[in-house]
């Protein structure tokens, strides 16, 4: 019933900002009227409450050019492969020498894979890139089945399948687990797909290093209560009706209660700036939000599994983790490179927990590892940001270069 509740409050609640957006399109009709006090404060005040809601379609990437080679070259989104519960997307470049294919493993944890822009964007300048656009649960039908964590991994192996031999793979936060596991598979395999690199940035290779609040709530209750509490069906009117889910607004307002006050006082700055004229400082918070508040359903198979196999049992870390019946055994990885960053002031997934993979693949050499700890990021700063772009990004083609 939660999930019917929360739909039928945001459908009741549409028309009143249906209303915030006719007072907003009667000031930019009358900008004289807008720029008086008054007006800038009724705009702005309108603006929030527009704004006031989550939205569950993907925002687009709006990546539609990035320099190489000092050149200005077009980007275009292609749809490589079409799964049911995932888009393979290429960011697809003309006119430029072939450069190394690097798959990103998008998290499927609340947000639409398009909070990684920033990371496509700055890994395009020197790589062809591709990334898994996770579909909205709550799209998709229940003629599709269920989607669990042993499907996850399958999917990072089909995805690389599809790129072929020589591919590198980044895999950020929550997927990290599944992109290890899906090397240690294929390395175990002799796929010939087997990545030539795999960097694995701010994931949950073992939560039982420094515990973050995250881990603790994810610990703090059997499974059983995450499955009572926190499942629900999706509405009988939309596509995928009757799927069970983790509702993406859940997740949202779990992670905002978190840190209250910085979003209170975000929205708070964002007010005014409008007030006060100063769009640019109000755009650059609106963004964000845009983006924070588009929110994506997870299957509630995929949540469950991982909540219990990641964050309470940390089969991975322990060497207990199995997929399809086999063991998962990172010391199969005897061919691909591995590089692990962390943020110095992650509060989601603390430092330590991401360089434990160097101790599961114990049989990389040694030249083939390498581990960054980024100073002065938190979570969000490890793939989005100027220290992303500058310090971070920078290490990570290094090692394609080295690898290709």
């Amino acid at each position: 019933m939660l999930y019917h509740a929360y739909q039928a409050y945001a459908e009741a609640s549409e028309p009143v900002r249906a209303m915030a957006r006719v007072g907003l399109s009667f000031g930019r009709l009358f900008p004289s009227l807008a720029e008086l006090p008054f007006g800038r404060n009724l705009s702005a005040a309108l603006e929030l409450l527009v704004r006031a809601k989550l939205t569950h379609t993907r925002p687009p990437y709006a990546i539609d050019k990035v320099v190489v080679a000092g050149r200005e070259v077009a980007v275009r989104e292609e749809v490589t492969a079409a799964l049911p519960f995932c888009d393979l997307i290429h960011f697809a470049k003309d006119d430029v020498a072939p450069q190394p294919k690097m798959l990103v493993v998008a998290p499927l944890s609340g947000h639409f894979a398009t909070l990684l822009r920033n990371t496509v964007e700055t890994l395009s300048r020197d790589h062809d890139v591709y990334i898994t656009d996770w579909r909205n649960a709550r799209d998709i039908s229940t003629q599709h089945g269920p989607f669990g964590f042993d499907d996850y991994i399958d999917y990072v192996i089909k995805c690389l399948e599809i790129l072929g031999p020589g591919a590198h793979v980044l895999a950020v936060c929550q997927p990290c687990v599944q992109a290890l596991a899906a090397v240690a598979i294929m390395s175990a395999d002799k796929n010939p797909a087997l990545p030539r690199s795999l960097t694995l940035m701010a994931g949950p290779i073992d939560t039982r290093i420094q515990p973050t609040k995250v881990n603790e709530l994810a610990s703090s209750h059997p499974i059983s209560w995450f499955e009572k509490n926190l499942i629900s069906r999706v509405p009988f009117w939309l596509p995928g009706g009757g799927r069970k889910v983790y509702p993406g607004f859940v997740q949202l307002l779990a992670f905002m209660s978190m840190n209250i006050e910085r979003h209170t006082k975000a929205h708070r700055d964002m007010y005014d700036h409008l007030a006060a004229g100063r769009v640019a400082e109000a755009e650059s918070i609106m963004e964000f939000y845009d983006e924070y508040f588009a929110v994506l359903d997870l299957p509630a198979e995929f949540y469950l599994e991982t909540v219990d196999r990641v964050f309470q049992q940390q089969l991975l870390a322990k060497g207990k983790l199995f997929h399809r019946g086999r063991r998962v055994d990172p010391g199969q990885i005897r061919k691909t490179a591995l590089l692990t960053v962390e943020g110095e002031r992650d509060d989601i997934c603390s430092v330590g927990q991401t360089a434990a993979a160097h101790m599961l693949c114990n049989s990389l050499r040694p030249h083939l590892k390498r581990h960054h700890l980024q100073a002065g990021v938190g979570h969000y700063g490890t793939f989005s940001g100027r220290r992303w772009s500058n310090q971070i990004y920078p290490v990570i083609r290094n090692l394609v270069l080295a690898t290709n």
